[in-house]
């Protein structure tokens, strides 16, 4: 069994990562995706909608939490005298 789901991308984002989800669902490049999205909705008005409606339905990637950057410059050692 496959462990895809169709969820919005957090990394592979323009404005909701609905392009980004559904690329990596269907593993094509996002750039297609968003194309046929503007294509779609200039010729006949519904891949605008299909947007929208995909922006409430498909649930949204839960974000992994990052540890923070080690910066040298904040390391303060103070005098154990």
């Amino acid at each position: 069994m496959s462990d895809k789901k169709l969820i919005r991308s957090q990394s592979d984002r323009m404005l909701f990562g609905v392009a980004g989800g559904l690329a990596e669902y269907l593993n094509i490049d996002p750039v297609l995706v968003r194309v046929f999205f503007v294509l779609f909705a200039l010729s006949t008005g519904w891949g605008l909608i299909a947007y929208v409606a995909l922006v409430l339905l498909m649930p949204e990637e839960k974000p992994i939490a990052k540890a923070n950057n080690f910066d040298p410059e904040e390391i303060v050692i103070k005098d154990a005298s």
